[in-house]
Order: C-alpha cells, then structure tokens, then sequence
C-alpha cells in the first residue's frame, strides 16, 4: 500500500540510517538495509542535495546548498519525496540538529 508521506522542502531531512550511497558515473545507487530497497539517482545534481541533507537545516537549503535554483527546487522537492515515501529519507527532528 502507497504511503501520503509529502517531503516538506521547509523542514530537515537526512538519509535513513540504514541507507548506503554509491556514487556512480550516473548519478547514485541507494541501498535500504532495512527494507532491500534500491533506488537510482540518475540525477548528480540531486545526489549533491540528498549529500547535503546531513548539514542542511531544511532540505529547501540543501538543494540551494547544492547549486540548484529556485526554479529547480519543485523538481527536487519531488523526487526527495519518492526517496521519504520509499523510506530512504527521515525528517529530522529539531534534537536530531548538528
């Protein structure tokens, strides 16, 4: 069953724990240890922002962090999302902040 989860570009995110990232030529692979889930980056623009996520305060200022433009940020919002929905990102909750 589909899950609702909606990312809120406006709050922190970070990677789950159990999720490992290879960069690749492509983009990424992200491997769920959890779950055996793996899910692509075909994007190396969004694995800068997912990178970024473990620093960023919001996952609005990762993607800025990572050099995309306002312009570009529904995109990644939307893609971020399939990655929570796939339980491959967590909010961070505010006691979580670095």
């Amino acid at each position: 069953m589909a899950t609702a989860t909606v990312l809120d570009i406006d709050r922190a995110w970070d990677l789950h724990p159990q999720v490992s990232v290879r960069p690749e030529p492509f983009g990424a692979l992200l491997y769920h240890f959890g779950t055996r889930k793996l899910s692509f980056l075909k994007d190396p623009g969004l694995l800068r922002i997912v990178q970024a996520l473990a620093t960023a305060p919001t996952a609005r200022a990762a993607c800025l962090a990572a050099g995309a433009s306002a312009d570009d940020i529904p995109r990644y919002a939307r893609a971020l999302t399939v990655l929570a929905r796939s339980s491959m990102l967590l909010e961070r909750s505010p006691a979580d902040d670095h």
